[in-house]
C-alpha cells in the first residue's frame, strides 16, 4: 500500500514569451481539493482606505498590517469563506499575474530544524495579501518572502508570477525558507506537487531570488545532502522523493515532457526530471489547456483508455474529478495592461469543461459566477459545467463524443472572440475600454453556459436509453 499524505492537490504549467508561438507569458494550473466544491469569479475594485487595514484568516487566525491603498484584482474564492478565502488566482490592475499554490512537501530532515508555523500564512491568504499590493512578478516574490520569513508559513507551497516581461516560480519550505527562479524565455516548466526548482545559482540575482540566511541555515543544520557540498539542489535539499511521489507526482510530469519534449526518456516515476524544459515546438494557449484537461491519454495509465484495469489506476491523472476550476493566466505582448491580460477559466473539471476567456481590464463578473452554492444550483456557472461532466461520466464511450464536439466548438468560437474584441479594443482606452472588454467577458460567459445548457439538454434525452428499467420489446410480440 503507497503511503497516502493530505493532499490538497494541483498541476500546474509556465511557459515563457520566447516559448510560446505568439510571445504571451502563460502560468497556468488545476486547483484541485474536493469533488463537489464551488468557485466564484470575482474582480475587486480598486481602494483607498485612510488609515492602515489588517488581514485575519478565518482559517488559523494569521494576521497581517496591510497598506492603505489596494489596487484592482481578480480571484476566484470559494464558495464559503468559512475556511479560509482561497481566491487562487488573478491579475491586478498593472498587469501582475498570481497562481497560488501548487502544495508541495517539505521532508523530516528541514522540518526538524525549521517548523511549519500554525499560525502562519497559507495559501488561503497569499492572493488577498500579496496580488492587490504589487507592481511587478519580482515585488510580489519579494512581499510574500519578506511575509513568509516575519511570520512563517503554515504549509509548504509553490506559487507562480508573471507580469509582462518574465515568469517566476516560487516554493516555500519549512516555516522560513522559499526560493524563486525565473522561468527562461525560451523555456517551460511542469510541476506536480512536489519540489521542483533544482540548482540555486547565488550569483545570478536576475535569474534567482532566495530567503535571507537560506544557505547560512542549510550548513548550519546539515541539510545538504550534495557529497561535495558544491552545488544547492533546493528539491534535494528540502523536497520529498517517496513512493507516493512516484505515484502521484511524477507521472504528470512525465506526461507533460511527453507532449512537449517527447525526445526525452524519462520513466513515469523518475526522480531526475528537468524542472525547466525546451519544447519541441512554439506552444500555444490551447497545448496548455490540453496538458491542464490531460488523462494520460495514448498511454495504457489513461482512466478512460484501453489499458489493463491496473494501469488505468496506477498513476494520478492531472485532470480529475476534485479539480474545482483550471485557470491560464496569459500576458500577451506589446499591447495595453487591460487588453494584454486574458484570465482563461474552466469551471469543474478542466477535461469536461471549456476555457472561457475573461480579459483583466473588465470592471465585473457575470452573474452566474458569482456568489455560488454549497449544493447543486441551477444557471450558476460552476454547477452547469460540473452537472454536463456528472452526466457523461457513467457513459463515457457513448456521450463523450457529445462533450468532445462542444468542447472543440466553443474553443473555435472563442479564439475568434478573442481576435475581434483585440481588433476593437486598441481603438479604446480608459473607461471606454473597461466597459466594452466587461460586455466581451460576459458575452464569452453566456456562450460557454448556453452551450453546456444545450448539452446538458441532449444527455438527459440520449442517458434515459442506458436506464435498467427500459425494456426491448420483441418485433413478434
Amino acid at each position: 500500500m503507497i503511503p497516502k499524505k493530505n493532499f490538497s492537490a494541483c498541476t500546474s504549467m509556465i511557459v515563457g514569451k520566447d516559448a510560446s508561438i505568439d510571445g504571451s507569458i502563460m502560468i497556468a494550473r488545476n486547483e484541485d481539493s474536493k469533488a463537489s466544491w464551488p468557485k466564484n469569479y470575482v474582480m475587486h475594485g480598486h481602494q483607498d482606505f485612510s488609515t492602515s487595514q489588517i488581514f485575519k484568516s478565518p482559517d488559523n487566525d494569521f494576521q497581517l498590517p496591510l497598506p492603505q491603498t489596494k489596487a484592482k484584482y481578480s480571484a476566484t474564492p470559494e464558495w464559503t469563506d468559512k475556511f479560509g478565502l482561497f481566491e487562487e488566482n488573478g491579475f491586478n490592475e498593472y498587469g501582475v499575474a498570481m497562481s497560488a499554490t501548487e502544495s508541495t512537501y517539505t521532508n523530516d530532515l528541514v522540518l526538524g530544524a525549521d517548523p511549519l508555523i500554525k499560525n502562519g500564512i497559507g495559501e488561503e491568504a497569499m492572493i488577498t495579501v500579496v496580488l492587490p499590493y504589487v507592481k511587478t512578478a519580482r515585488e510580489a516574490i519579494s512581499r510574500l518572502g519578506a511575509i513568509i520569513e516575519r511570520y512563517g508559513t503554515s504549509e509548504s507551497n509553490g506559487i507562480l508570477f508573471a507580469d509582462q516581461n518574465e515568469a517566476w516560480y516560487m516554493e516555500t519550505a519549512g516555516g522560513h525558507q522559499w526560493v524563486a527562479q525565473r522561468i527562461p524565455d525560451d523555456g517551460y516548466a511542469v510541476i506536480a506537487n512536489q519540489m521542483a526548482i533544482q540548482t540555486i545559482d547565488f550569483d545570478d540575482p536576475d535569474q534567482f531570488m532566495w530567503a535571507n540566511g537560506i544557505r547560512e541555515f542549510v550548513q548550519t543544520n546539515h541539510l545538504n545532502p550534495d557529497k561535495s557540498g558544491s552545488t544547492f539542489n533546493f528539491r534535494r535539499i528540502f523536497g520529498t522523493a517517496d513512493l507516493s511521489d512516484t505515484y502521484y507526482n511524477t507521472p504528470r510530469v512525465w506526461y507533460g515532457l511527453k507532449l512537449f519534449s517527447p525526445e526525452q526518456s524519462f520513466s513515469p516515476t523518475s526522480q531526475e526530471m528537468p524542472f525547466i524544459n525546451r519544447a519541441n515546438r512554439k506552444l500555444s494557449v490551447l497545448d496548455v489547456q490540453d496538458f491542464l484537461s490531460s488523462h494520460y491519454q495514448g498511454t495504457p495509465y489513461d482512466p478512460i483508455g484501453e489499458g489493463s484495469e491496473a494501469d488505468k489506476h496506477h498513476f494520478r491523472p492531472i485532470s480529475l474529478a476534485k479539480t474545482q476550476e483550471a485557470h491560464i493566466l496569459q500576458i500577451r505582448p506589446s499591447m495595453p495592461v487591460d487588453l494584454a491580460g486574458i484570465q482563461w477559466l474552466a469551471m469543474g473539471v478542466a477535461a469536461q469543461s471549456s476555457f472561457v476567456p475573461f480579459f483583466a481590464g473588465a470592471t465585473d463578473t457575470p452573474a452566474a459566477y458569482q456568489n455560488a452554492h454549497g449544493t447543486y444550483t441551477p444557471g450558476e456557472a460552476y454547477w452547469t459545467y460540473k452537472l454536463a461532466g456528472v452526466l457523461v461520466d457513467p457513459h463515457y464511450i457513448e456521450l463523450g463524443a457529445k462533450l468532445k464536439a462542444v468542447q472543440t466548438d466553443l474553443r473555435t468560437t472563442f479564439q475568434q472572440a478573442v481576435s475581434h474584441a483585440d481588433q476593437v479594443g486598441r481603438q479604446l482606452n480608459g473607461p471606454e475600454l473597461a466597459n466594452y472588454l466587461t460586455m466581451v467577458n460576459f458575452n464569452n460567459a453566456k456562450t460557454g453556459l448556453d452551450a453546456y445548457q444545450k448539452l446538458i439538454s441532449e444527455l438527459v434525452t440520449a442517458s434515459t436509453d442506458f436506464s435498467p428499467l427500459n425494456f426491448k420489446q420483441d418485433v413478434n410480440l
